[in-house]
């Protein structure tokens, strides 16, 4: 182990791009129309500045593989708020996972013509399933080339889609309205619904502090990776989202198709040669994702479940290499299980959106594991002020406070948002009740699985 390669700041700063950058989520965002650049703007400022920040001092006093949970159990210790994120922060992933496998056939439909069954698209989803969790039982740093290729091609699939959208506006103009008004931020449900994919957008960034065991220098690295990536993946967002917006009617945008909805537009046609590319480079992108994603949050399952605060089975590690081999095997079988009874539903109800609505409920359970991190930022700082910290937020008490409670209230409403129907009317409820009611349940099932854990652990 000691003979492996350390990760060099360029390898720590494209993780961050690996990590955080989400080039499937640009769509959805992009459907609210010109408004996005006033949200992406905002959002860049009041969450993603303060969270970037916040992340580097926390990485940098606290590295190591609990991540977030470290941090929050270590604020709030003899409590469950630790678990809870813990739990919140692991159900995500196998959720994730499974509306990135439910695009892999769309992509291959692409990629090589002609239409999938279900029987091979459900082939599919779990082939895409089980090659990440087979990858993902070994070290990061065997995996430094897949990282790097994956946010090398991020970076280009944002580039290409926003250099095509100049060319298309130049010679067939913009095909929505570019009024004035258009710009202003929207109030709607539609676009409120939405923002929540815009702080998805830009989470992660403490998932490379569970590399720091492989880093030449994580104490300098971590910083300096996440102030520098966070401007290019701000860039590249803005980017790319203004490629989508100039060449696809707002009413057209598909959550889980519109990057390639896109360059298909601008190019003149679904069959094209740079479509085919496009959606290649978009499904290598889904693994790099997975792979980045499935380290940080295995390990940080893992050490939570050493420490009493969620199922032992997350505890389990592969003698082989020391990698937390239950977690993974664990979300590999929930992610399974999810796009089983996806294909069920999708069977039972063929116009429903199943990319969405795991995808939501992935996003609302990403965001709750994160609403602790910024309280938990003050307490340590008031409950261990001495502690060395190499990277320390500046400003007053005062400003600490600001930068910590505007994102945490950013993540509140927006689950609100995603989760919670306004009205009743049919349409909303088939809309919102999967994401509702697979929330509820997420929650529930993880206070009793942490229950049941603290009184075997403490017994």
């Amino acid at each position: 182990m000691e003979n492996r390669r350390k990760f060099r700041l360029a390898d720590v700063i494209l993780s961050v791009i690996c990590v955080v950058f989400v080039a499937e989520a640009a769509a959805p965002v992009a459907s609210i129309g010109n408004s996005q650049y006033f949200w992406w703007l905002f959002m860049i400022a009041a969450f993603l500045l303060p969270y970037g920040l916040i992340a580097s001092e926390l990485g940098t006093a606290f590295p190591g593989d609990g991540g977030l949970y470290d941090w929050i159990q270590t604020a709030y210790p003899g409590t469950r708020w630790g678990a809870r994120a813990s739990w919140y922060y692991w159900i995500n992933f196998p959720l994730w996972m499974a509306s990135l496998a439910v695009v892999c056939p769309e992509l291959l439909e692409v990629i090589f013509g002609g239409r999938i069954g279900p029987v091979w698209s459900l082939v599919i989803q779990l082939a895409f399933i089980w090659i990440v969790t087979w990858i993902a039982a070994y070290p990061v740093c065997d995996s430094i080339l897949i990282l790097n290729l994956s946010a090398a091609i991020k970076i280009l699939l944002a580039l290409t889609v926003g250099v095509l959208g100049i060319v298309y506006v130049s010679k067939n103009g913009f095909v929505n309205s570019m009024e004035a008004r258009t710009f202003l931020p929207s109030f709607d449900l539609n676009s409120l619904s939405y923002i929540s994919v815009i702080l998805f957008n830009f989470l992660g960034f403490e998932v490379v502090c569970t590399y720091a065991d492989n880093m030449q220098e994580p104490r300098r690295q971590i910083p300096q990776a996440i102030v520098t990536g966070g401007i290019v993946i701000a860039a590249i967002y803005l980017f790319s989202a203004f490629g989508i917006g100039a060449a696809v009617p707002v009413r057209d945008i598909s959550p889980d198709s519109g990057l390639i909805d896109a360059v298909s537009l601008m190019t003149g046609g679904a069959g094209g040669t740079l479509v085919r590319v496009v959606a290649l480079l978009f499904l290598v992108t889904l693994f790099g994702n997975m792979i980045s994603w499935s380290m940080g949050v295995n390990s940080t399952a893992a050490y939570a479940a050493e420490n009493g605060d969620m199922p032992a089975i997350f505890a389990k590690r592969w003698a082989k290499n020391d990698m937390p081999i239950g977690s993974a095997l664990t979300s590999g079988i929930v992610a399974s299980v999810v796009c089983i009874l996806g294909i069920i539903i999708e069977l039972l109800s063929p116009d429903s959106s199943l990319f969405w609505s795991f995808f939501a409920l992935n996003l609302v359970m990403l965001l709750l594991s994160y609403a602790p991190v910024f309280p938990a930022f003050l307490r340590l700082r008031e409950i261990d002020p001495d502690s060395e910290r190499p990277f320390r937020v500046p400003g007053g008490h005062g400003m600490l406070r600001v930068l910590a409670y505007v994102p945490m209230a950013l993540i509140l409403i927006s689950i609100f948002f995603t989760a919670v129907p306004l009205s009743f009317d049919t349409d909303t409820l088939s809309y919102y009740l999967p994401i509702t009611i697979g929330s509820i349940l997420s929650i529930v099932i993880g206070e009793i699985l942490i229950a049941a854990r603290a009184r075997r652990h403490h017994s």
